[in-house]
């Protein structure tokens, strides 16, 4: 029966591996008509399913709740896909204002259209922008639905908001320019209803298993007293090595990469700006630990699982400290999230009225995290201009679609830049990646010409991102200010002036910050091509200028201006600091606006980084050798230990990728490479966690060679299905 289960879990994940590379070649359509739809492939997730459960029968798994419990709810998941794709049907519907229609078409040739049992109608579709800007924050579909027997009901329809009407569901799919909309239509109570009955056993049989003392991870966490504190030596090291230094880019790197065009802010600028710009809204400062902007950007990209540990978010309010459970000012991307997988601030925020002052803390909080999801979507980065058909140019991220008509070359280069240049990262080839970047910023001079701002405006702009420090500024002149002045009344008091050196240095400081703001303000306005007097900061940087001269022009007759002009030039700065503290960000597009996606992006995260412990673990163990047995077996128990939550966490943040999918595209799996490759590595790292019934994997080093090879099943997942495979998660 071992063998058999054995053989049935291979041979399931060989089919898998089969159909990703068979997607690759003959389309999505061939793979799930040949491999996943087929019958002998529904067979072997059935037999998976009937073998599993003899398993548990046979080894009285049943009289364990939380053991049961992931069994079953597995089961009901398999049960749920068999249902779907036996039962499920969908479409999609295009409507005509004040048309009322019934007649579906299938999506693909994978599926038939069909006629509805009522009738749908368009009242009104609206485009909603983000405030200010051109940018779509949400496409709204006002829609009734006619019963034969003349009852109706209206509904609204927006991205990540469906519209129920007996059984079936509607989605926002696409509009014309004639107010006519298309919606996908999809119609699946009992697979669904099965999966999220399968997923809600699931998570509660997780959080049981971590507290059932007969588990096996409470059994390892009682261990040897020698691998406890093996666990806390990895532990402890792991985390003094991340919290020093957080790997980034070197620092020639990444100002070449801050060297690169992007569109941002509805503008074409560096990007080094958005980079000082997303630091400063995450940090509340343009630097973090004596790394500068780009780097931080360049860490976030390239070394996610490094900076989601470090402490930058700062998070304002004590409603959403305490919610966070942080007692200092800044919060990691980790605090975000429970040990059980859920998102600390959903709750908070959804419990709070609009006008709760609370509650507006909290979403300044929430805006941080998306903005990292944001960042890992790809769709912050729009790095490549294209030119369409119709003449029009566009800036592009690697993930956003392009335009059907580009080119097969300049399509592979732009589906697998930030792929590559990650490649190329994680080996180490800084030469290589100069090459890259230098050839992305001709690429984007020869496609953009016409549109890129002059070279003298993107030289201020650089030298205006360098030459900000109103921060450290507005600290210093505070500080002279508050002396000064209280030099100056006790100077007074005593019926004297001020010393003559005092007063030339203080003239001194004031004519070199005048300078400063001067020079400031015309680079703004250079860069802006206008008068930069468009916002707070703007404002309180002038006023600061005019303040400066005033002090400097009066102050022969009024000596007070002298230390008056010190002070309230750094409160002005102060001010201005605080304005330019929160810069505007590039707008999340309306379909991943949703915080499933953080929650899903980071849980999983934190799943391979547990799981690359597990590896570096492994190899450790392996180069020692049986020369330290007992280091060996301590190890495995460690790697155990953790396998326990990363495997539990990959499988959360995989089927809260089902949710999300579910309420924005109408279908919770697609087999879209990416996620059949996550799904490999969960049943690769599960086999570990069944030693008990798998003997050739319970000697330390059976176990350590296991998981050093199943890291290569991560590898894959994260960069191989980008440079490789392809598909709707190619950037993730």
């Amino acid at each position: 029966m071992k063998r058999i289960t054995l053989i049935t879990i291979v041979l399931t994940i060989i089919a898998m591996i089969v159909g990703t590379f068979l997607e690759k070649s003959y389309g999505s359509a061939y793979a799930i008509a040949h491999i996943y739809n087929s019958p002998w492939f529904m067979a072997l997730l059935v037999l998976l399913l009937v073998l599993g459960l003899i398993t548990v029968v046979r080894a009285k798994l049943y009289r364990r709740l939380a053991t049961a419990g992931i069994h079953a709810a597995f089961a009901l998941i398999v049960v749920g896909i068999v249902v779907t794709t036996l039962t499920a049907r969908s479409g999609k519907i295009e409507l005509k204002p004040s048309i009322a229609e019934s007649h579906y078409e299938p999506k693909d040739d994978r599926h038939e259209g069909g006629t509805l049992p009522f009738s749908v109608q368009l009242i009104d579709f609206d485009i909603v922008f983000y405030p200010g800007t051109h940018a779509p924050q949400d496409f709204v579909s006002h829609v009734r639905f006619l019963d034969p027997d003349g009852s109706s009901e209206e509904a609204t329809i927006s991205m990540n908001h469906i519209a129920r009407h007996h059984g079936f569901r509607f989605y926002q799919a696409g509009f014309d320019d004639e107010g006519g909309v298309v919606l996908n239509i999809a119609h699946d109570p009992w697979g669904i209803a099965l999966s999220y009955t399968g997923y809600a056993i699931l998570l509660l049989s997780f959080f049981g298993f971590f507290f059932d003392k007969q588990s096996r991870f409470r059994q390892l966490l009682r261990g040897g007293s020698a691998a406890v504190l093996l666990l806390v030596a990895l532990t402890s090291s792991s985390a003094q090595a991340a919290t020093p230094t957080p790997r980034t880019l070197p620092a020639e790197q990444a100002e070449r990469l801050g060297q690169l065009y992007v569109s941002y802010s509805d503008r074409i600028c560096p990007l080094q700006t958005l980079a000082i710009d997303f630091t400063t809204k995450l940090y509340g400062k343009p630097s973090y630990r004596g790394l500068s902007a780009e780097q931080v950007l360049s860490g976030w990209i390239f070394f996610y699982s490094d900076w989601c540990r470090e402490p930058m978010f700062k998070i304002k309010g004590e409603a959403a400290r305490h919610a966070l459970g942080i007692t200092g000012r800044y919060a990691s991307l980790n605090d975000y999230i429970t040990p059980q997988g859920t998102y600390k601030l959903q709750h908070p925020i959804d419990s709070l009225p609009f006008d709760d002052p609370a509650r507006s803390k909290l979403l300044a909080a929430d805006e941080k995290y998306n903005l990292i999801a944001m960042l890992y979507g790809g769709q912050l980065l729009k790095l490549f201009p294209i030119t369409d058909s119709t003449g029009s140019l566009r800036w592009y991220s690697q993930s956003d679609d392009l335009p059907l008509d580009t080119d097969g070359d300049e399509y592979i280069f732009i589906r697998r830049h930030l792929s590559y240049c990650q490649e190329l990262v994680a080996l180490g080839r800084f030469d290589e990646l100069d090459s890259v970047l230098g050839k992305t910023r001709r690429y984007q001079e020869q496609r953009a010409t016409a549109t890129l701002p002059s070279s003298q405006r993107i030289a201020a702009e650089r030298l205006l991102n360098n030459l900000n420090y109103s921060r450290l500024l507005a600290m210093l002149f505070i500080t002279l200010g508050l002396i000064a002045f209280a030099y100056y009344v006790v100077r007074t008091a005593r019926q004297s002036d001020m010393h003559r050196p005092v007063r030339i240095l203080i003239i001194i400081l004031l004519s070199a910050l005048a300078l400063y703001l001067a020079l400031l303000f015309v680079l703004r306005w250079v860069v802006s091509a206008h008068v930069p007097l468009s916002n707070g900061y703007e404002t309180m940087l002038f006023l600061s200028l005019c303040i400066a001269v005033l002090a400097l022009a009066i102050q022969h007759r009024h000596l007070i201006a002298l230390p008056a002009g010190l002070l309230l030039v750094g409160f002005t700065l102060l001010v201005a600091m605080i304005g330019g503290s929160n810069p505007a960000i590039t707008q999340l597009m309306p379909v991943l606006n949703s915080p499933l996606l953080s929650i899903h992006v980071a849980v999983i995260m934190i799943s391979y980084a547990l799981l690359a412990f597990v590896m570096l673990g492994g190899i450790a163990a392996l180069i020692v050798g049986q020369r330290a047995a007992e280091v060996m077996a301590s190890l495995q128990r460690i790697g155990q230990l953790l396998l326990y939550p990363a495997v539990f966490l990959l499988a959360i943040g995989i089927f809260i990728g089902a949710v999300w999918a579910n309420v924005s595209w109408g279908t919770y799996w697609s087999w879209d490479p990416k996620e059949v490759w996550a799904l490999i590595t969960l049943l690769v790292y599960a086999l570990p966690l069944h030693a008990r019934s798998l003997p050739f994997i319970r000697s330390p080093r059976a176990f350590h060679i296991y998981v050093v090879l199943a890291f290569l099943s991560v590898l894959i997942t994260y960069f191989g299905v980008n440079l490789l495979l392809g598909g709707m998660h190619s950037y993730a």
